[in-house]
């Protein structure tokens, strides 16, 4: 959702859904797609675009917009995140606007045609809100109309970790592939989000030494390895990673540089570009955002032997396990986070090898092969059902 009024400064360069259908066309070039199915695929099937009057706290009606994009439900329900911009609003305000957009797009919505999911600036809070409202309407405890919701209101165990654990289960089987101990190896973390944070942590867990991590205001340094209990104290106290005990400093920009085995941009899109792919030492670099890496940094870096693990792939631990929750909620049954993490990693590791295989296949990068297992998929079950 964004204030009508707001101005939006683009300060990447190129559209994320120009790139897209860029990565789109050239997977479907690739497969030698049907041209009816390439022309369903690039389109939603719907877009529902909403205005929602809020009541603010100095008792004036401000009016936002709101949106949800259906892309296609070939193999079942739409599912996907939502974005607002809580930090000019008061918590009451944000309470009202999300139920406000909720209850606007309550038909499109529902446990079994599109569960919704956070995003940017939202969580689980906005989730209960979401999930209290749409079962107001309906009359019933809807717990299944969306994920991401808090442990007592039907959320699942594992679902803060699992972004980053899901992406350290693709390094590992990377690793396999590249014949690489991991008990030797360094890595490199841009962004010290949830995802980030997190995955500094489990990549700690299994051996790796982080030796830089980096959040907005900077990054820290030590070829020694980087503490993640000690670092995210720091942040903790000061708001940055920088200045963390024993770092040097380090800016987002030359971070990406190090030599280094793994990188983890887990910050902005777009940081990855044909102006430094060739100066990226890492032979993993182990998408947490969305939309790091341009076409061309893919390029340049699949010509450098790098393995790029496409976001796509390396960052969908977390609605994986958003998938799960839902499941949980439709039979009323709860894992404990043991369970939840053993079959998060069985999804990974097989969505890891089936991705590998296309890429093999075709001899193309990681990210081109998830398109064309994707769009496959999608593809296939559009023909079965007679769409095309």
């Amino acid at each position: 959702m964004s204030e009508k009024t707001q101005q939006v400064t683009l300060t990447s360069e190129k559209n994320q859904f120009d790139i897209a259908l860029e990565q789109f066309d050239r997977a479907a070039d690739l497969m030698e797609l049907d041209s009816n199915s390439r022309e369903i695929l690039r389109k939603p099937q719907k877009v529902l675009s909403v205005s929602i009057p809020v009541r603010m706290d100095d008792g004036s009606i401000q009016v936002f917009d709101g949106f949800r994009s259906q892309h296609n439900n070939a193999r079942g329900p739409y599912k996907g995140g939502i974005t607002l911009n809580p930090k000019k609003l008061s918590n009451g305000e944000l309470e009202r606007l999300s139920r406000g957009f909720f209850a606007a797009i309550s038909d499109i919505v529902g446990p079994e045609k599109d569960i919704p999911a956070p995003d940017v600036y939202t969580d689980p809070q906005t989730m209960a809100w979401f999930m209290d409202e749409f079962s107001k309407i309906r009359r019933y405890n809807a717990y299944g109309v969306v994920t991401g919701k808090p442990l007592n209101v039907g959320g699942s165990l594992g679902r803060g970790t699992a972004t980053a654990r899901g992406l350290v289960f693709t390094v590992e089987e990377a690793a396999k592939i590249l014949n690489m101990d991991l008990s030797k190896t360094t890595a490199a973390v841009q962004g010290y989000g949830n995802a980030g944070a997190y995955t500094h942590m489990l990549l700690e867990d299994i051996g790796v030494k982080v030796v830089a991590v980096s959040d907005s205001q900077g990054g820290a340094y030590n070829a020694e390895g980087l503490s993640h209990s000690k670092v995210s104290a720091h942040k903790a106290k000061t708001t940055s990673v920088v200045g963390a005990e024993g770092a040097k400093s380090v800016s987002n920009e030359d971070l990406l540089e190090l030599d280094v085995d793994i990188l983890v941009p887990a910050a902005l899109e777009n940081q990855l570009t044909d102006k430094n792919a060739s100066r990226v030492k890492a032979k993993v670099i182990a998408e947490a955002a969305n939309g790091p890496t341009t076409p061309e940094a893919d390029d340049a870096l699949f010509r450098n032997g790098s393995m790029v693990i496409p976001d796509i792939l390396a960052n969908a631990g977390g609605v994986s396990v958003s998938y799960l929750e839902w499941v949980q909620n439709n039979q009323g049954y709860y894992w404990t986070a043991e369970e939840v993490d053993k079959k998060l990693k069985v999804i990974m590791v097989d969505a890891f090898k089936e991705v590998h295989n296309a890429a093999q296949k075709y001899n193309v990068n990681m990210r081109q092969g998830a398109y064309v297992h994707a769009i496959g998929k999608v593809a296939e079950a559009m023909k079965v059902r007679g769409w095309v």
